[in-house]
Order: structure tokens, then C-alpha cells, then sequence
């Protein structure tokens, strides 16, 4: 079995400043940190976009500063609140396509992990999500590569319907394109998201998708509710995917609820 710790929604602002009076990252660390203490054997963390608030340098820089330390593999992705170029002025290590776009595999075990980049920056309503004909050609490319692999694919918008009205309006606006190759491939076995800031599960082309919180703010239990700006402060959260030789188990721990002591039910 491996493991591998998700991060998505980071939202890392500058020194000083908050989101909604929470100061993303402290909570971040403190996510990290939880994280690694329990998991030291896990094989890899997957920071699935909106690494930054605003795409400013000092923004990335601190996200630099926050991963400094950090044991393991780290996969870093793009998400609606990020910006390529500044993102690649403070990590120009990352593996990206000849289109520029952000887009890695990596191989775990008997699996295959494939971060997609959905970011658009010139989306009309500023924050939903596309996958242009360049990186979606690179994903055949890497899900033929696989081979009997099975895959487990990471995006930032989801390909799938939450019910929050606002968030489903600036979801993957060709997320069709995306499902009808996942699911011809045959060896797509889980798919992961975030952008919603919250923990939701279902199913797109009958793959299981699973969408996790953010480690600082969340988006409250407002359906019908049009602002994608609305938060809440409710516990954060990272997950933890399990790798098994018979399928993929996805946990979820919410890291900053208060230490409680175990007991035995008599």
C-alpha cells in the first residue's frame, strides 16, 4: 500500500494579511505538519491549485518558504486563483509542457498519478476552468502510456456538478471533453479535485470523483447561493489517498478540530 497527502485551495495571501480573519498560511503549516507527523511513509503530496490568492510574487514566495523543509515529493498544481508566470518565477524547477501549461505524471507503486492543469486566464467569467486541445492531447498521451497502470487523475475544477449553483457556474466548462477520454481509457480509476472548499463525492462517466476542502476557509452549505466568494470558518482539512492493490480509499481529516483523547467503548 501507498500513501499520498492532497492539499487543494491553499489560498496563500502576504505577509500580514487574512481571509476571513484566517491567515492561510498558518493554516497550511499547521495542515503540513499534522500531515507528515502521521504519515512520514506516505510517497508523495499533490497540491492540487490555488496555491495563492492573488498570484503575487510574495505569495509564492512564502509557499516556497512553507515547503522548504518538506520530506517529501511535492506535486504542484494550477488552480482559477493562480498565474502561470509568477508561479513559475518562484518554482522554475516544474516540470511543464512545451505549451507552457503545468501538466506531470508520476509513477507510485503499481499506480500512475496525472495532474492536469485546468487554469484559464482568459476565462470569460474569470475563474472557470478549460482544457485546451494541447492538454488534453498530452493526457491520451500519458493515459495510452499507463498501459494495465491504473490512473488517478488530478484537476483543480471539478468535471463534475456539486449543486452550488455559484461554483458549478465557473466549474470545467468542457469537462465532457475531459470525461469521454477518462472514461474510454479504461484504467482511470479515481478522479480528484478541489476549487469547491468542501468535501463532496460522485461520479463523472462512472468514475469516482471525490472533491476535498480547503486547510482554511470553506464554503458554506449554501446551495442555491450565486456568490463564489462567500466563507466560512469551518475545521480544515487535507486528504489522504491509500493506494491499494485492489482500488484507491480517500480519507479526509479535518486537522484543526481540538485534540481529543481515544477511548474504549465497554
Amino acid at each position: 500500500m501507498h500513501k499520498i497527502l492532497v492539499f487543494t485551495d491553499i489560498h496563500i495571501v502576504a505577509q500580514g494579511q487574512t481571509i476571513i480573519g484566517l491567515d492561510p498560511f498558518a493554516r497550511f503549516t499547521q495542515g503540513l505538519a499534522h500531515a507528515l507527523a502521521r504519515h512520514p511513509d506516505a510517497a508523495r503530496i499533490v497540491l492540487c491549485g490555488d496555491l495563492t490568492h492573488r498570484a503575487a510574487p510574495e505569495e509564492y514566495a512564502r509557499l516556497r518558504e512553507a515547503l522548504a523543509d518538506c520530506p517529501l515529493p511535492v506535486s504542484l498544481m494550477l488552480g482559477n486563483h493562480d498565474r502561470r508566470a509568477a508561479f513559475l518565477t518562484a518554482f522554475p524547477e516544474t516540470t511543464q509542457m512545451d505549451s507552457g501549461h503545468i501538466q506531470h505524471t508520476a509513477d507510485i507503486g503499481a499506480y500512475r498519478l496525472i495532474c492536469l492543469d485546468t487554469l484559464d486566464e482568459a476565462a470569460p467569467d474569470l475563474h472557470s476552468g478549460w482544457l485546451c486541445p494541447a492538454r488534453l492531447d498530452w493526457l491520451d498521451q500519458r493515459l495510452n502510456e499507463a498501459g494495465p497502470r491504473p490512473v488517478i487523475v488530478f484537476t483543480h475544477h471539478p468535471p463534475i456538478d456539486t449543486g452550488f449553483a455559484g461554483m458549478d457556474a465557473i466549474g470545467l466548462r468542457n469537462r465532457d471533453e475531459l470525461i469521454s477520454r477518462l472514461s474510454a481509457a479504461d484504467n482511470v480509476v479515481q478522479i480528484m479535485s478541489g476549487h469547491i472548499h468542501r468535501t463532496v463525492q460522485g461520479s463523472a462517466g462512472g468514475i469516482p470523483t471525490a472533491i476535498l476542502k480547503s486547510p482554511c476557509h470553506q464554503m458554506p452549505m449554501s446551495l442555491d447561493a450565486q456568490d463564489t466568494s462567500l466563507s466560512i470558518d469551518e475545521p480544515g482539512a487535507y486528504g489522504l489517498l491509500l493506494l491499494t492493490e485492489t482500488g484507491v480509499i480517500v480519507h479526509t481529516e479535518d486537522f484543526t478540530l481540538p485534540a481529543t483523547l481515544s477511548a474504549t467503548y465497554s
